[in-house]
């Protein structure tokens, strides 16, 4: 019992999976966190802090082990829905998995170069004049590095993700400590739990939820993680898995509670409110509300950089499964392997490119309808495996699966709306 133990302890490669799923999960969103979710107060706060570690567990603990359920560890998730769900329904599947990661994918490459660029104008006064000739220059040397970094492996991507993520972290914990002395009570003032009556209330804990759950969303990794461990563990593939994932979500509520904890106790909901009205990341809105923090203006750039780039690697795992997935099921198995790797790279490449440069006005809506798909297959796919299929069966708890599959129509019910409006 105690060697089993001791080999289910995370190693140095299993803590840089543990950070690559930080990574994943923790994108430039978490400086916009704090102003969505303190715009009404203490209530929506207290919410997050209590349900972020067992949605976001329990969800991808349920698709990690949908992947792990075939112990073959060249079969991801785009192969594993095909065993399921035939071969209409696994290319079904497929082509939903990637056109709700592609989207993502493509915001982080425009909004990268879009920060950068006002990084170069803004902090550091490069010239403004040409900056269609700038962005064309930024936006190909943005998704040049990135790609080649995603094509070198992905043990190559682990490894600079948890590069990336540490500098990211210090990043986040130093500014939340920063504010400590600048906490008030303005939080706490009106807070009226008699309002639990009032169907405004529930409103906004209803568009809460999928806040918190895109917040900590790193399902496109989670299919790798699984393979990963299916390739090295064998019979302890699911207890890997299941404390690699822990660990990690613990330390996304644990550093980004307590960051959007400190940023909330730092400004008062009227703050926040002017900060969305301003259309400005919490960093640069802390910059100009406290004079000492001006060299947040300087950070705020660079955190949300570190931030993309991380998330961009992260989001190409699950993007080029899905794509290589559509390939080999369109092609009945001929474009597999190196020719199916090299497709997708320079078919990302290009997409990732073209989005970066041209940067559409569309583009936030296209990331919007990728929203509910991936919920549906986050929450609802593996639950509904779980119960149709008897190889699941050891898995069923009604507890957990009840809360899941609430939270996950309480999540795509938000997400629609907020695409509708």
């Amino acid at each position: 019992m105690k060697d089993e133990k001791n080999k289910v302890k995370l190693s140095t490669t299993d803590f840089k999976w543990v950070l690559s799923l930080f990574g994943t999960a923790i994108g430039a969103g978490v400086l916009f966190l704090p102003i969505n979710a303190g715009l009404d107060g203490l209530i929506p706060l207290l919410v997050i802090l209590l349900l972020a570690y067992p949605m976001t567990y329990l969800a991808h603990r349920n698709l990690c082990r949908f992947v792990l359920s075939n112990p073959n560890a060249n079969n991801d998730i785009t192969m594993v829905a095909q065993d399921y769900f035939g071969k209409f329904g696994g290319f079904l599947v497929t082509v939903l998995y990637f056109f709700a990661i592609l989207p993502i994918l493509l915001v982080y490459s425009a909004n990268l170069t879009t920060t950068l660029i006002e990084f170069l104008i803004n902090q550091l006064h490069f010239d403004a004049q040409n900056i269609q000739a700038m962005r064309l220059v930024i936006s190909f040397l943005i998704v040049f590095i990135l790609m080649l970094v995603s094509v070198l492996g992905e043990d190559v991507i682990t490894k600079v993700m948890s590069f990336l993520v540490f500098p990211f972290i210090a990043i986040l914990v130093i500014i939340a400590l920063f504010l400590i002395p600048h906490w008030n009570l303005a939080l706490f003032y009106n807070v009226d739990f008699s309002s639990v009556t009032n169907p405004k209330f529930y409103t906004t804990l209803w568009l809460v939820i999928p806040i918190m759950v895109f917040a900590f969303n790193h399902s496109p990794i989670i299919s790798s993680l699984a393979c990963h461990c299916k390739k090295e563990y064998n019979e302890l593939a699911e207890a890997k898995a299941k404390k690699i994932i822990s660990a990690s979500v613990i330390m996304m509520v644990v550093v980004v509670m307590f960051f959007v904890f400190s940023c909330a106790l730092a400004l008062s909901p009227e703050d926040f409110q002017n900060a969305k009205a301003s259309n400005v990341n919490i960093l640069t809105y802390i910059s100009k509300v406290y004079p000492s923090a001006t060299f947040l203006a300087y950070v705020a750039p660079i955190v949300a950089l570190v931030a993309m780039s991380k998330s961009f690697l992260g989001h190409y795992l699950g993007s080029c499964e899905g794509l290589n997935g559509i390939l080999y099921k369109a092609s009945s198995g001929k474009i597999q392997g190196k020719l199916a790797k090299s497709i997708t790279a320079i078919f990302t490449f290009l997409i990732s490119w073209y989005v970066a440069y041209k940067n559409p006005s569309v583009i936030g809506i296209i990331e919007s309808i990728g929203g509910p798909i991936l919920a549906i297959l986050l929450f609802l796919m593996p639950l509904f495996c779980i119960y149709k299929f008897d190889v699941f069966k050891k898995y069923r708890n009604k507890s957990f699966d009840i809360f899941i599959l609430i939270m996950g129509l309480v999540a795509i019910s938000a997400a629609i709306h907020g695409l509708l409006n």
